[in-house]
């Protein structure tokens, strides 16, 4: 984890997130789905020096949208999504590189991408969706845009869980310092 985060005297600090178009060649290209149906990308202008696209996707899907986004992609969207240690939030790591992972799942209706890009200082979330089925169409526009909705507030809030992991790791050594210091001779 960082050592600090780089807005931690900023208590209020809500980082900026924008819906990116078009999706850059670069991100398409990390998707394993060559001709999708939907695709939206939000970036938000912070990160977390020394955290993984994984770590960034875990907390994300299974600490921040839990068991409803489950509700939603299992039973909604028919996905099926397998717990296990190895997956995140049940989706498949389907690939994962320098800065970026790629959760995939599918159903009868639709295959879906979810890939996370993570830097320094920003993280993206772009979604790939194939329709299986002329429903899938139907099912996942209203559907999106409830997701287009909630995306940016899903990467604030990590953001600002992560955070908090990070400097309860930190905490430990800080205070190790601190009863170092005040031993110290002199």
């Amino acid at each position: 984890m960082a050592e600090s985060s780089p807005h931690q005297d900023q208590p209020s600090f809500e980082p900026a997130v924008h819906q990116q178009h078009p999706v850059a060649e670069s991100t398409r290209s990390l998707s394993s789905i060559s001709d999708p149906d939907y695709v939206d990308q939000f970036t938000m202008a912070a990160g977390l020096p020394g955290t993984s696209p994984e770590q960034w996707a875990r907390t994300a899907t299974e600490d921040v949208l839990g068991r409803q986004a489950q509700l939603l992609w299992r039973g909604l969207l028919g996905l099926r999504l397998k717990a296990s240690p190895d997956r995140v939030a049940g989706w498949r790591i389907g690939g994962r590189g320098d800065g970026w992972v790629r959760l995939e799942a599918s159903s009868w209706l639709m295959t879906a991408n979810l890939v996370l890009e993570a830097g320094d200082d920003h993280v993206s979330l772009t979604t790939f969706i194939r329709y299986a089925r002329p429903l899938a169409r139907r099912v996942w526009e209203p559907t999106s845009r409830k997701h287009r909705q909630i995306v940016p507030d899903v990467l604030r809030t990590t953001y600002h869980l992560m955070e908090r992991k990070a400097q309860a790791a930190q905490e430990p050594r800080r205070q190790a310092r601190e009863r170092v210091s005040r031993a110290a001779p002199g």
